[in-house]
């Protein structure tokens, strides 16, 4: 999937076990395991991830 481009958070530690996100197209969110780059990624809509983000936010905010 190169045309997404993978970041991870901020939050993250330096232990390599993060979830990477790609935000950088319209139409679809990626989401995947740091340390399987190369796996699948779980495709969401951005409706759908910002209610992730919300739900997230709500249930454990920092």
């Amino acid at each position: 999937m190169s045309e997404y481009e993978f970041r991870k958070s901020s939050y993250s530690s330096g232990s390599g076990e993060c979830v990477e996100v790609a935000t950088n197209l319209r139409s679809a969110v990626a989401v995947r395991d740091s340390k399987v780059a190369s796996g699948p990624s779980l495709l969401l809509t951005p409706t759908a991830w910002k209610a992730f983000l919300a739900t997230v936010r709500h249930e454990h905010p920092v």
